[in-house]
């Protein structure tokens, strides 16, 4: 009204010209109705649209929200966007976005600090635009990937994807007001973000800077195709893990910590064909690890916590007092566990793998059922049998024959086989001086290790 009031005349800003250039179109204001009209003047406008400065630019892409489809439709959108690339092409060069890198120099994890992993903005020029676009709608940054045809499986591109990264990083904070959106609006983008992971692999990211990717995009609806392909790459890194780099928010699944998240990295970590012994046995203190820590939490059920302990392989631990530890501090957290449920816990431990000072407290352990500590006994007092049986005969070969017996069976580590053999070796000897001074042994019994 107030340009048809005022002669034609409206001042028309950055700020401004989206609406008022829409509105003429849905008006139809154009030349044939009058000269000069709103639309001419609008497009004048916008004619200089590479000549605005980069504020002007975002300012005017992002009062184009309210009415989005109308604007895109127009083709005022990817004008404004072709600008936005136009003056980030000025500063950085443009193939960056759509061209992978596999440099190690160019690695995200650079820019991240140690302790939250930020981007910083000002670590690289490369970067001086990603805060700038944050302010933007969903829907605003999807044509922007789009244009650069990077959209989805066609994502390759290292500086992209760690755009789209930091964008929805910004995005998840609980006072974003951006995040009012639908969830769903975000979901295209966190699968852009992974696939460019996915694509660009274990060359740009550590095993942290994965994990740090699965918590920005985890509560996004991340398709079953991004999100296996995501814990495929974190799966064959296991063994670069630390505990805090497991410890993932359970959100609705019962639990303080996503466990099933844990169990299924286990098990694409196990079926790598590439994976060592060495590697195997540091997951598995890992592992030891986490179950101390989940262990108190007070939803967490029985099979959740032996679906951690029983997926590794025996070999990956050379000893079982750390699981017995956790299965302590689990019964100590749930007092009210049954004794057939407490049975089937302990039922992990590989008793032969005790060392003698942890089977001595499970015997005593008024929390653990009294058929197990009978069975660990028994697997303590089958050892110290087969020690006996070479006692009084050379001590250095058969020792040798022992750790090989030992090796063979899997029943306790080198270090407590290699004490009690000791001990027993001494006490042997002993009784072989006395034996030759006169002196008879006396009968009495050797003292209990459990």
């Amino acid at each position: 009204m107030r340009f048809c009031y005022n002669n034609g005349a409206v001042e028309i800003t950055a700020s401004n010209v989206s609406l008022l250039h829409c509105c003429a179109i849905f008006l139809g204001m154009t030349e044939k109705v009058s000269s000069f009209n709103l639309l001419h003047q609008t497009e004048v406008f916008l004619q200089g649209i590479f000549y605005w400065s980069w504020s002007d630019t975002v300012t005017c892409l992002k009062s184009c929200e309210p009415f989005f489809c109308y604007a895109d439709s127009s083709g005022l959108i990817q004008k404004l966007l072709c600008s936005i690339l136009a003056k980030i092409a000025q500063k950085t060069d443009v193939n960056l976005l759509v061209s992978s890198s596999s440099s190690s120099s160019s690695s995200p994890d650079k820019y991240f600090n140690s302790d939250e992993l930020k981007i910083k903005p000002s670590s690289s020029r490369k970067e001086w635009w990603f805060e700038d676009l944050t302010v933007l709608h969903p829907k605003t940054i999807q044509q922007f990937v789009k244009i650069l045809g990077a959209y989805g499986n066609d994502n390759n591109s290292l500086v992209l994807t760690r755009f789209l990264l930091h964008y929805l990083k910004i995005a998840v904070r609980p006072n974003n007001k951006i995040m009012n959106s639908k969830t769903s609006e975000y979901s295209e983008l966190a699968n852009t973000a992974v696939h460019g992971v996915i694509s660009i692999g274990k060359t740009a990211f550590s095993c942290r800077g994965l994990f740090w990717v699965l918590r920005i995009v985890s509560g996004l609806g991340l398709s079953r195709e991004c999100q296996a392909g995501l814990e495929r790459l974190i799966g064959g890194m296991l063994d670069q893990a630390t505990l805090d780099d497991l410890l993932i928010f359970g959100g609705h699944n019962g639990g303080a910590y996503d466990v099933n998240l844990v169990v299924r990295l286990i098990r694409l970590f196990v079926h790598d064909d590439k994976v060592t012994l060495e590697k195997m046995k540091k997951v598995g203190k890992l592992m030891d690890k986490y179950l101390g820590e989940i262990g108190p939490d007070q939803h967490l059920k029985v099979s959740k916590f032996l679906g951690i302990a029983k997926s590794l392989p025996d070999y990956a631990r050379d000893c079982y007092d750390e699981v017995y530890k956790a299965i302590d501090i689990y019964l100590q957290s749930h007092p009210a566990l049954a004794l057939e449920e407490r049975s089937r816990l302990c039922r992990c431990l590989n008793y032969k793998k005790l060392g003698l000072e942890a089977c001595k407290d499970l015997a005593k352990n008024p929390r653990i059922p009294p058929r197990i500590a009978v069975q660990a006994l028994a697997s303590q007092h089958s050892i110290m049998q087969i020690a006996d049986q070479f006692v009084n005969d050379d001590y250095d070969s058969k020792y040798n024959q022992l750790v090989s017996y030992n090796n063979s069976n899997n029943f306790m580590n080198v270090k407590e086989l290699k004490k009690m053999y000791n001990y027993k070796g001494r006490m042997g000897q002993m009784s072989r001086m006395t034996t030759v001074k006169g002196v008879p042994p006396q009968n009495t019994a050797m003292p209990r290790f459990c």
